[in-house]
């Protein structure tokens, strides 16, 4: 524990600089570390060296001996036998091309005759990304649209997705395929699903209250004319386009018939609808902040109108004075101007609480854009 704790504070006197270099050299040497587990596994699982210790399998001689979890013993046992028939999948994990999670995911895709062009097409990419491709590549049927009643969440479940994954780690490894695993019966506790089935289809799974049912009965009933199936791609796709274009109308001002600005004080710090248009637009609805490596933040979630030149030093609130930023970089900026705790807008800024005194929970929910 007092190792823990001298670590812990060591990393509190490193300048901002030496904190990114030291976590990128720790993280280089996970990969490192991770991966001569995995080469060290694959040797184990095939000498089954799990049976000797008392173990069915090397999954759980993983889960209880290594102490991994269950996902992160499936995802190295599977990244560790498609390294075995597969040596390039090792260098890519050095690398950072693949992960264990991702090297998973291919695992029971790869073969001799596509292990390259697989392994090239996932390398750099997300676990998100990956699915994608793997869609692309391996095809899958459409699944039925369906609304069941669940059974409660203590209900007895056998749980067939974990358990063929859990299968898959205990077991030889399998013959690559590109049938789905099973889905779980579903419960109150199933988690919502986006899946990629296909180039520009997905699977979308989610729980729903009684009161989204009776709406989506109701949606379909006076879609008859339109949508005489009830198709459920149909008719959520057209009630998020109105879902959608309210919410930009509401946090852009976009309209197709703009009004005439009948313009504010000098002093005033509301962003006028007509500059948001144009700042949305130009941004493309994404944060904007870029960093000296030339990173673009472009996060879509919790934007701000953000004043390049802060409101409280004399910015106004013009198209080129006014950029979009996420929260995280509306705050950050604010900090490198005004520094933590110095004032910002006129009112003291709280760094540790992401807000300014005086602000509520109430008031900073209902409204999305402050002008920073």
């Amino acid at each position: 524990m007092n190792c823990v704790m001298k670590t812990m504070s060591a990393t509190t006197h490193l300048t901002d600089a030496e904190l990114v270099h030291v976590l990128g050299r720790l993280a280089h040497g996970e990969r490192q570390a991770t991966v001569t587990l995995i080469a060290h596994l694959a040797e184990f699982d095939a000498r089954r060296l799990y049976a000797a210790a008392g173990f069915g399998s090397t999954f759980k001689y993983c889960v209880k001996v290594l102490r991994l979890s269950e996902d992160a013993a499936v995802n190295r046992i599977e990244a560790a036998r498609a390294a075995r028939r597969f040596p390039a999948v090792l260098d890519m994990l050095v690398s950072g091309a693949l992960s264990p999670t991702t090297a998973r995911m291919l695992a029971r895709h790869l073969t001799a005759e596509n292990h390259d062009a697989v392994l090239a097409a996932a390398s750099g990419k997300t676990k998100e990304e990956v699915e994608e491709r793997l869609a692309r590549l391996f095809p899958q049927r459409d699944v039925r649209s369906s609304v069941r009643l669940l059974r409660p969440a203590n209900a007895p479940v056998f749980e067939v997705r974990a358990e063929a994954d859990a299968a898959r780690a205990s077991g030889p490894a399998p013959a690559p395929a590109s049938a789905p695993a099973l889905a779980a019966p579903p419960t109150l506790s199933s988690r919502p699903v986006v899946r990629p089935l296909a180039p520009e289809r997905y699977e979308i799974r989610f729980t729903a209250s009684a009161a989204t049912r009776e709406k989506l009965r109701l949606a379909q009933d006076l879609l008859g004319h339109a949508v005489p199936s009830g198709d459920l791609d149909h008719v959520f796709g057209r009630a998020l386009a109105l879902l959608v274009e309210d919410l930009q109308r509401k946090k852009f001002a976009e309209t197709n018939r703009p009004r005439r600005s009948r313009g504010q004080s000098d002093e005033s710090r509301n962003v006028p609808a007509e500059v948001r248009r144009v700042v949305a637009a130009r941004d493309g609805g994404r944060c904007a902040f870029v960093a000296p490596s030339g990173q673009r933040c472009g996060e879509r979630r919790f934007l701000e109108f953000h004043h390049i030149q802060p409101y409280g030093a004399g910015g106004r609130p013009t198209t080129e004075n006014i950029q979009l930023r996420c929260g995280a970089h509306n705050r950050y900026e604010a900090e490198v101007f005004y520094g933590p705790g110095r004032e910002y807008g006129g009112v003291l800024w709280e760094p540790s609480t992401n807000r300014r005194p005086g602000s509520s929970a109430k008031r900073s929910a209902g409204h999305p854009f402050r002008n920073g």
